[in-house]
């Protein structure tokens, strides 16, 4: 898999490498050194993840990790998995480690361009403000179990983070 050629954005969607699919308990990273899918740690008890989770190729945001992406679609995908994107919004957040200075780890939010259940979704303003609210829990939840703290700041349009994207990414890449 040559995930260093899949440039972040193309034609208006963007590139998403699935790492853990929805239903999950067990969190996947994915190792660009060893080429393949790691096993990083398991959600406690009742706790799974409320859709795909990924990253967007060759980008790197402040925490030094690609930018993270929640994709929405109508079933599980696999870790590995090359899916392209609606961009629908981002949450922006603020994310602190134990003894450590605050970092931005904005969460960006997509629907698979393939997707029927949700394939009228355009925009986050589209999604259910209890599925907005959600989200937000689970990522609160799901870093504090971790002994850290993420604290949602605000949502932005997809305009606005195709922006973010941009800076994060290489110039010959977008």
């Amino acid at each position: 898999m040559r995930i260093d050629k899949i440039p972040p954005y193309k034609k208006g969607l963007l590139n998403v490498i699935i790492e853990t699919p929805k239903g999950a308990q067990q969190k996947f990273t994915y190792e660009p050194e060893l080429g393949l899918f790691k096993l990083k740690k398991s959600l406690p008890m009742g706790t799974v993840f409320p859709f795909d989770f990924g990253f967007i190729p060759n980008t790197s945001g402040e925490d030094g990790d690609p930018l993270d992406v929640l994709v929405i679609m109508d079933e599980p995908a696999y870790p590995g998995c090359f899916v392209e994107c609606r961009l629908l919004g981002v949450l922006k957040a603020k994310q602190t480690e134990k003894r450590k200075k605050a970092v931005r780890n904005d969460r960006f939010i997509a629907v698979a361009e393939c997707s029927i259940l949700y394939g009228s979704i355009q925009d986050i303003k589209d999604l259910n403000k209890n599925m907005v609210a959600e989200i937000e829990n689970f990522f609160i939840d799901y870093n504090k179990h971790e002994g850290k703290v993420f604290m949602p700041v605000t949502w932005t349009s997809a305009k606005k983070a195709v922006k973010m994207i941009r800076k994060a990414t290489p110039p010959a890449l977008f």
